[in-house]
């Protein structure tokens, strides 16, 4: 089994990465590998919406001269994807969203490639704005027919500078939570 992290904040290894790491550690634990993908200063354009998605279904995006294709081969042959986000004014990075974007319209074109998949939202904060953040990531999964586990609170970790999310205890506890959970569900359906 495998799962899959990408995080769409533009500080690689920052407050983002850290909250993913928690979770990584408890789904390394019960033996399932981990990959994380840092969007940071890599190239993901947003939808054009062109269409050739519909049209081509081969699994792929028509725009070839970025990372999205090979993000979305990622979550295809993974067993349970993470979506990890700083919050920027109350909503995704941009590379996220043009991530969530892209894979979207592809996955449905392409038979809900996703269905069944488990996928969770992991979200970095300074203060307040969050929720959004991880709706957005999660009508994502949803509207993909994944299967998306709960943790003891939202998921979210708090902090400004790069560390900070290592004081927040519950943002910390809240991801072990996940991993334990997102363990529990992958061994029954995979």
């Amino acid at each position: 089994m495998k799962v899959v992290a990408f995080n769409g904040s533009a500080r690689k290894d920052g407050n983002t990465a850290i909250l993913v790491r928690q979770v990584f550690a408890e789904l390394e634990a019960e033996g399932i590998e981990t990959e994380l993908v840092q969007l940071a200063g890599q190239t993901i354009r947003g939808c054009t919406a062109c269409g050739r998605c519909i049209q081509n279904k081969n699994g792929r995006c028509v725009i070839d001269d970025d990372i999205a294709n090979d993000c979305i081969e990622k979550m295809v042959q993974a067993d349970g994807i993470l979506l990890a986000s700083p919050t920027y004014f109350a909503n995704v990075t941009t590379e996220m969203k043009a991530l969530i974007d892209r894979a979207g319209f592809v996955v449905r074109a392409n038979g809900d490639m996703l269905r069944r998949k488990v996928g969770a939202a992991v979200v970095a904060v300074r203060r307040g704005g969050a929720i959004p953040v991880f709706d957005a990531i999660n009508h994502f999964f949803l509207i993909g027919q994944m299967i998306v586990p709960g943790s003891i609170y939202w998921n979210m970790g708090f902090g400004l500078a790069k560390g900070d999310v290592e004081q927040d205890e519950e943002g910390l506890r809240t991801m072990r939570v996940l991993g334990q959970n997102m363990a529990w569900l992958l061994k029954r359906i995979t």
